[in-house]
């Protein structure tokens, strides 16, 4: 256990740092946008770049990952909205609730630390989960958002745009460009590849930063609501819902999955629960300001999935690295 500490305690810090200067305004609130920007559109896909070239191509295409995860975030999505859209709870803030219930920090929290964790060949299973969670589970919540509006083919629009908005990530096409690098051998002419190196090993420290900043001007945002207007009262539950019961959901699935034959590494599997296993990503409270849902609901679980992680990802992991070799 003092040696996973080792590798998660340095990951939280950084979180916890981030988090602390901008509470403090060490950080100006301000220059929040532009860490965002220089991650999601420089280091993060240049990170993603160097290990999906770096990543066979079969593990990038892991048909059994990809089925088990998809099926476990659909039924995340599904369990959340059912139990959790009562009373104050319209369409809107339960999907927004299922998505930070489904939607784990794999980007800028999962890649990093796990491949600390177990190895540069972790790298191709985790990139399962963000493509499906960027792809499917965040359009779903979006359209399933958008249920409860007057306009007409509300859902259908919002996934649309949803969709569309994927087109413009640049981590999705970071990964298939690593991929195809992967295949045809092509790498980079050299002076670009080291352009392309430095900005990768500034992504992890930076985004770690990030997360707390994001996280310290979410709270900053949703106390700045009305009173009275949060719902928070189901924090709790969607905290549980994301810590145990995603991770132990794929675990479960997994587990059956390879006991019936289907194709599913275990080491893939093992991978896939450590990344269910994370603190819900701390870009779903800026999804809530912009569609409207509610914020400090959505801020607190990713608030407290965050710091109870430190706790929960690092029993997982004690629980999980050895029964894969890892």
């Amino acid at each position: 256990m003092q040696q996973i500490l080792l590798v998660t305690f340095p990951f939280f810090a950084l979180v916890l740092c981030g988090y602390l200067a901008a509470r403090y305004r060490m950080l100006p609130l301000e220059a929040i946008p532009g860490l965002n920007t220089f991650v999601l559109f420089f280091a993060l896909p240049c990170m993603l770049f160097r290990f999906s070239a770096g990543t066979p191509i079969a593990r990038l295409l892991d048909l059994g990952a990809f089925a088990i995860y998809v099926l476990c975030a659909l039924a995340m999505v599904a369990l959340t909205v059912v139990t959790t859209r009562k009373g104050a709870i319209g369409w809107n803030d339960a999907s927004f609730g299922a998505l930070v219930a489904a939607f784990p920090n794999s980007g800028f929290m999962g890649m990093p630390l796990l491949v600390s964790l177990l190895g540069a060949r972790a790298a191709g299973p985790v990139m399962v989960p963000l493509t499906v969670d960027m792809v499917i589970t965040s359009s779903l919540c979006i359209a399933l958002s958008r249920l409860s509006t007057a306009e007409a083919g509300g859902a259908r629009q919002a996934a649309m745009k949803a969709l569309t908005s994927v087109l413009v990530n640049p981590l999705p096409w970071a990964i298939m460009l690593g991929g195809l690098s992967s295949v045809t051998g092509f790498t980079p002419y050299q002076p670009l590849m080291r352009v392309i190196e430095m900005l990768a090993d500034a992504g992890s420290p930076t985004a770690l930063f990030t997360i707390g900043a994001v996280l310290a001007r979410s709270r900053f945002a949703a106390t700045a609501q009305p009173a009275g207007s949060g719902r928070a009262g189901d924090v709790p539950q969607v905290v549980f819902f994301k810590l145990i019961v995603h991770p132990a959901l794929v675990l479960g699935v997994g587990t059956l999955a390879i006991a019936v034959g289907l194709p599913l590494d275990p080491f893939a599997l093992t991978v896939l629960v450590l990344v269910a296993a994370l603190p819900s990503a701390s870009n779903v409270p800026m999804l809530t300001e912009r569609f409207g849902a509610d914020t400090e609901r959505v801020a607190r679980v990713v608030l407290v999935t965050t710091a109870c992680a430190f706790l929960t990802f690092s029993a997982a992991v004690a629980m999980l690295a050895g029964q894969s070799g890892a």
